[in-house]
C-alpha cells in the first residue's frame, strides 16, 4: 500500500509538521511507510488557468509538480496536512491544490478519473490553527474535499485542532499527538 504525504506548514518544527510526523509514526507502527514532501520546499507555480491541460489531462508548466503527479496518480492513501490560515489552506497547501486542475480536466473533461487502486483510495486531512472559530476548519475542509475528490479519494478523515497558534504548543493539547498517530494507524485499516 502506497502512503504519501504533503506538509504544507512553512514552519519548520511546526505544529503541523508535529501532527503529521505522528500521523506517520502511526502508520510506521502498522508496518507501512509514508513518502512524505515538504511543499514548503518545492518550487511549484500556481496554476495559471492556461488551459494546457484540458485536452490531455496533462499539465504543461515544468516545476517540482511534475512528479508529484505521478505520486498522487499511484497512492492509495494520501495525507494532506495544513495549518489553517485567514480560514483556509496555506498557500504551499492550496497551490498544490490548484495544480490539480490537470486531474480535474482528466476526470470531468475527457471521462478518465483515476483508478481506485486494489487498497481504495482513502485521505486523511490535518489542520491546526490559533483561531477557535471553526469555520478555519470548514473553509480548508472545503478546498480539500474538492482536491481529494478529484483524485478519486472517495472519503477522507479530518483531524483539526483549533486555538493552537505557538510554535510547538500542539504539545501541550491532552489529546492531539495520540489522536494523530491512531489516524495514522487506522489510515493504513491496521
Amino acid at each position: 500500500m502506497k502512503t504519501i504525504a504533503f506538509l504544507g506548514s512553512p514552519r519548520k518544527g511546526g505544529n503541523t509538521e508535529l501532527l503529521l510526523d505522528q500521523v506517520i509514526r502511526g502508520i510506521g507502527e502498522t508496518g507501512g511507510e509514508v513518502r512524505a514532501f515538504n511543499l514548503n520546499l518545492l518550487k511549484i507555480r500556481p496554476c495559471q488557468d492556461c488551459g494546457g491541460c484540458e485536452q490531455t489531462g496533462a499539465c504543461i508548466l515544468d516545476d517540482d509538480m511534475g512528479p508529484l503527479y505521478h505520486e498522487i496518480r499511484t497512492a492509495d492513501r494520501i495525507i494532506l496536512a495544513s495549518p489553517v490560515f485567514f480560514f483556509g489552506l496555506s498557500a504551499q497547501a492550496k497551490t498544490l491544490v490548484d495544480r490539480c486542475q490537470s486531474f480535474w480536466c482528466e476526470k470531468y473533461l475527457l471521462k478518465k478519473p483515476l483508478p481506485e487502486g486494489p487498497h481504495g483510495r482513502k485521505g486523511l486531512l490535518i489542520l491546526v490553527g490559533g483561531m477557535k472559530k471553526e469555520v478555519g476548519v470548514e473553509c480548508g475542509n472545503a478546498s480539500a474535499t474538492a482536491f481529494f475528490r478529484t483524485v478519486s479519494v472517495k472519503e477522507h478523515q479530518v483531524l483539526s485542532f483549533l486555538g493552537v497558534d505557538a510554535k510547538g504548543a500542539i504539545r501541550e493539547h491532552p489529546t492531539a499527538l495520540r489522536e494523530a498517530f491512531e489516524a495514522g494507524k487506522a489510515l493504513t485499516g491496521h
